[in-house]
């Protein structure tokens, strides 16, 4: 029995909790295993399992995991039974400053990191730019990319409402646990009491909430981060390259010249920071009408943004897609679903599908 035992134990290891992103018996949450003999070659497996805090979200999670992870033992007929408990103050506390040791700086610029990151912009609001940067981060989970999102727009978050998100982060003793929906870890300034108020913040405590959501929150190491800036090239656009010099622009404008005009120079603050501007992306670029293609807002806007940056940047920035106008993806993103996915959290096989699976691999390209 006290092989079982052993051998439980190190599939359990396996097992990786959803928020950390480490293994359960990693992080303590599992201080005891008991193996009892039912008859010949069956087994009740006790395996006690000690939450980071009471009433976890994620508890069914972690506990169907390790259910399959005893099941699946082939050596025997287990029968689980999980016994859910909360790890007490001293414990939690000791392996939240654990935890906190490793993050004392930003963790996206550690040497190493493998984070790609990606700053979608726009030089003006009203261009989709916060519904692209949903839409984007939901591809790339469902495309099986461990995805964050930070809503960097503190005046006009949004992403909360896109994703359908109306809790708040969990706090370990002052470690933030990023909230997860339709596959991606999102933080936004809109999730904390008294966001629904008008912020009044400039540039120095603007700075410090972008650090704080990058070194206060509890990340991983996802494969992508996305952050849906504010409009225009204010203090969020300074900060951001000041804090991620290794993060990429991406540009959303509209077709039209009022647009992409403004847009063009969202993409010259590369001229000034170390960013580099990855490519354009032209949303309500027409709307379908019994089969007809009809540009409501002109044309050519984001070819002429991806021109004007090549020549004035020196490298090529490409029109990564165009992205038609769709009642639809109002009426879900305002339901709460990214419109890019299935009800089941898949990704749609048809035209707007295709587009943003397009851009999200040649950003990764």
């Amino acid at each position: 029995m006290e092989r079982i035992e052993a051998d439980i134990y190190d599939r359990l290891s396996k097992v990786i909790d959803p928020e950390l992103g480490r293994s359960i018996t990693e992080l303590g949450m599992i201080p005891a295993i008991e193996v009892s003999p039912v008859s010949d070659g069956v087994y009740d497996v006790t395996v006690h399992v000690e939450l980071t805090v009471e009433g976890c979200p994620l508890s069914d999670a972690i506990t169907h995991r390790i259910n399959a992870a005893v099941a699946s033992y082939p050596d025997a007929d287990l029968i689980p039974h999980i016994e859910v408990s909360t790890m007490d103050d001293d414990k939690l506390a000791e392996l939240v400053n654990r935890l906190k040791a490793e993050r004392r700086q930003n963790p996206f610029t550690k040497p190493g990191s493998r984070t790609r990151i990606f700053a979608i912009a726009s030089g003006k609001g009203g261009v989709g730019k916060s519904s692209v940067t949903a839409n984007l981060a939901a591809t790339f989970a469902a495309l099986g990319y461990d995805t964050a999102a930070i809503d960097a727009d503190i005046y006009g978050f949004s992403l909360p409402g896109l994703f359908g998100v109306h809790s708040q982060p969990t706090n370990l003793n002052g470690m933030l646990m990023p909230v997860t929906a339709w596959g991606v870890k999102l933080i936004s300034i809109g999730m904390f009491a008294g966001a629904d108020r008008a912020i009044l913040w400039r540039g120095p405590r603007l700075q410090r909430s972008l650090e704080q959501f990058l070194s206060d929150v509890w990340w991983g190491e996802p494969d992508v981060l996305l952050l849906d800036l504010a409009p225009g090239t204010g203090d969020m656009a300074i900060s951001v390259a000041q804090t991620l010099p290794n993060a990429e622009l991406v540009v959303v404008t509209t077709p039209q010249p009022s647009a992409s005009d403004v847009a063009v120079r969202s993409g010259l603050v590369a001229l000034q920071v170390p960013m580099k501007v990855r490519g354009v992306v032209e949303n309500m670029s027409w709307f379908d009408y019994k089969g007809e293609r009809l540009e409501i807002f002109g044309n050519g806007g984001g070819e002429r943004v991806s021109d004007q940056l090549t020549r004035a940047l020196g490298y090529e920035v490409p029109l990564m897609g165009q992205l038609p106008l769709v009642p639809e993806i109002r009426e879900t993103g305002e339901s709460g679903r990214p419109a890019v996915l299935n009800r089941d959290g898949s990704l749609r096989t048809d035209g707007l599908g295709r587009i943003f699976k397009s851009v999200a691999e040649r950003l990764m390209a």
